[in-house]
Parts: C-alpha cells; structure tokens; sequence
C-alpha cells in the first residue's frame, strides 16, 4: 500500500447516493490502484441546500491534510475526486482551496463530472432519455440543490463559470459518449488545458453516464478502471 490518499465524493446529483451506493467502487479503487480512499458522507440537498455539500467536501480535504499522520498517508499526496455530482465537488475542492490559500490537492478526478448549472449544451438534447441519466433527472437534482437560481452561476456550484482557471492542480478528467453531460466536461477540459493546467483527459467514447459503478460489466468499463487506477498509482503511490 502506498502513501497517497483520494478524497472521494460520490455521484447522485447532490441529493441521492451514499457511503453504501459507491463502496464497490472505493473498495476497488484502493485495491486496484495501491491507495488508501476516503470516502465523505457530505450532507445532502434538499435539507441541505447548495454549498452546503461544496463546503463540507472543503472540509473533509482539509480535514485528510491535517490528519495525514493518522490516516498512513503523504499529506502532499491527497487527492480529491468524484463522479458525476462527485466530480463536481472535486473540482469545487481544487479551485476553493487555491482561491482560499488552503492546502491544495495533489490531483483532482473528474469523472464525468457537473461543471455548470447554467447553460444547455446539445449532448443534453442528444441523450435526454435512455442512458441513465435523463433530461428530467438532471432538472430535478439542479432544483434541489440550488434552490435559489442566483446561486448557479457561482464557480461554488458552477466550477466551469470560475473567471480564473489558472494554478489549479493536475487533473485527471473523463468524459463518457452517450453521457447528456459530455458536453460540458469536454468544454472544462479543455478550458483546464487553455489556463495552462496539467490535464489527463480521457474520452470513453462507447460509455454512458455512470459507467464507473458498473464494474461487474467487463470490456470497456473494465478498461477506464484500469486507466483510472493506473494513473493513481503512478500520480500517488
């Protein structure tokens, strides 16, 4: 077992999933990958509305840095990630404590990840029903977890909308074919890439949303984890 740590958020669009719904997925990460992976119950919408969820994942990462001793790992080899909603966090994580002047992740993983709860882009049109994630889904979480449309420009929930992108930490980011939010994690690639950022941007193009809690399906689901996890050891063991 290595020295690195992932912080990881799990998907269900800030309102559903827990713990118990990304176990399989933790469990083989840190077995695959040579890691130890924290995974943080960070309270959900809608009794706990936006940034609710974005300042407790701040304080778990925080938290692991401060406590590195005692959870067996490198401080300066933490890294936060998530899925989906997850990857949204992630992503909050590694701009917020850059913005902060708080310790900052050694990696951030981006599966898939919600960057923007403001714009419409045609990978929503494209894939609004049949592939996990629906049009309506997507309505719905956004409306539990930011009640208030004031708040969904803000970088806090909206990472894609920062004005400054620059400094933020390596980023190790997929995208999935058939995924309504495609779109937008190929436009925060590549904005990553534009700021000058050491970005790892892995396309999937066969896969929907989702794809990572799918594990027990082999072939190309098979093949990002073993992307993914090769990455971590090389970036954190």
């Amino acid at each position: 077992m290595g020295r690195g740590l992932l912080v990881f958020f799990h998907g269900g669009g800030w309102v559903v999933g827990d713990l118990n719904t990304h176990d399989a997925l933790c469990r083989a990460i840190a077995a695959d990958a040579g890691i130890r992976v924290l995974s943080v119950d960070y309270r959900l919408a809608p009794e706990a509305p936006a940034p609710t969820a974005a300042e407790d994942a701040i304080a778990a990462f925080t938290w692991a840095v401060e406590h590195a001793e005692d959870l067996g790992v490198d401080p300066d080899l933490i890294a936060v990630g998530g899925d989906s909603a997850g990857g949204n966090l992630a992503a909050v994580v590694a701009q917020q404590t850059v913005w902060r002047g708080l310790p900052h992740p050694a990696l951030q993983v981006l599966l898939y990840p919600a960057v923007d709860l403001v714009a419409r882009r045609p990978s929503r049109d494209l894939f609004s029903e049949g592939f996990i994630l629906s049009e309506n889904d997507i309505i719905w979480y956004r409306d539990h977890y930011t009640p208030d449309p004031t708040l969904r420009p803000d970088p806090i929930v909206s990472p894609i909308r920062a004005k400054n992108l620059t400094g933020l930490p390596p980023t190790y980011l997929t995208t999935a074919g058939f995924d309504p939010l495609r779109d937008e994690g190929l436009e925060y690639a590549e904005a990553l890439r534009s700021a000058g950022n050491r970005l790892t941007h892995v396309p999937h193009p066969t896969l929907c949303h989702g794809y990572a809690n799918l594990l027990t399906i082999p072939g190309k689901i098979r093949e990002a984890h073993t992307h993914l996890t090769n990455h971590l050891r090389s970036a954190l063991y």
